[in-house]
């Protein structure tokens, strides 16, 4: 049941999703490497978790080919599920049981789990471990639903959204758990909405916009990110109106200043420009160019931008300005 050597842990081919005239899914490609945390970044309704659903043996596909640990998953086999973890984008309900118990009992479904206190303890529950999960708090609900994907040691996880509702110190030590898998090998496939995860995490990512790919690669090289000219700005100050700018690095573009009383220059060597502008400044007595900024474009501006190049409203009757809207709010 090993994945053959070369073999990526998940492929897709063509793959696609139907309920009646409307197409969650529609001719979606993706490759996830061995041993990367990989992310699925889009707004809410644009296939994501139908595709991550599929990928899990879940959902049945209407087209396409899915290979996911060397495996179809729609044929789920027992051995092959007990190499797959999944942290579900809901909380699991679990009446009239401890957390330890808890555990306790998905370990039994797998056949080298790793050993329950450690789990326990990893996702930040030991002193809880008597409580009844019912008693949980939302937060320490959501992590049990992490413990319970990561007990059986699998090969490859699947977390859907996990640290929603977490506070931002649940929220490190769920990433530390994500770093912890990535460090043994293991490859782990994340949905989620926030972009400083997806940057923190990640080698690689995908953005499904209306059940598509529309960029997969490094989150660095996202949206041409790594040839994108930087801007420096700041606000001209009185003693500087009207002087003519130094000589300025090869390639750096002075935009006109606008009615803000900002100067804007793109380029490609920030160091330099800086390195011309600030003994500029200084011989005109400015010691502090006002409101100084150094900006490349960050995730987020891609992101975005994606989305508005290639959501299709008429798809399926949404609306583009509420999804730029939830995937800037989430």
């Amino acid at each position: 049941m090993a994945t053959a050597v070369g073999e990526h842990p998940v492929s897709v081919r063509g793959l696609r999703k139907s309920y009646g005239d409307w197409h969650a899914v529609q001719g979606l490609d993706l490759d996830i490497h061995q041993g990367e945390v990989f992310a699925l970044l889009g707004p809410n309704g644009a296939g994501k978790t139908t595709t991550v659903e599929i990928l899990e043996g879940v959902r049945q596909r209407t087209g396409g080919d899915v290979r996911v640990l060397g495996c179809d998953p729609a044929e789920d086999r027992r051995e092959w599920r007990a190499r797959i973890g999944v942290v579900p984008q809901t909380t699991g309900a679990y009446s009239d049981l401890t957390v330890r118990e808890v555990v306790e009992h998905f370990a039994a479904f797998y056949p080298n789990p790793l050993p329950v206190g450690q789990v326990i303890d990893m996702v930040g529950l030991g002193k809880h471990e008597k409580k009844q999960s019912t008693d949980l708090s939302g937060g320490q609900a959501r992590r049990l639903d992490v413990a319970v994907g990561i007990v059986g040691d699998p090969d490859l996880i699947f977390l859907d959204e996990p640290t929603t509702g977490l506070d931002p110190v649940a929220r490190r030590e769920a990433w530390d758990l994500v770093r912890y898998f990535s460090e043994r090998g293991r490859t782990t496939v994340l949905t989620t909405h926030y972009l400083d995860e997806a940057e923190a995490l990640c080698q690689r990512a995908a953005v499904i916009v209306a059940g598509r790919v529309v960029q997969c690669g490094p989150l660095a090289e996202f949206g041409g990110r790594s040839q994108t000219p930087t801007t420096v700005s700041f606000r001209i100050p009185p003693e500087l109106a009207g002087r003519t700018l130094p000589s300025l690095p090869p390639g750096a573009e002075p935009a006109p200043v606008g009615a803000d009383g900002v100067l804007r220059i793109g380029t490609h060597a920030p160091t330099a420009l800086l390195a011309a502008l600030v003994p500029w400044a200084h011989r005109a007595g400015v010691a502090e160019l006002p409101e100084l900024r150094v900006h490349r474009p960050t995730l987020e501006d891609v992101y975005l931008d994606l989305i508005r190049e290639n959501v299709d409203g008429t798809d399926r009757g949404a609306d583009t300005t509420q999804l730029i809207s939830e995937a800037g709010t989430r």
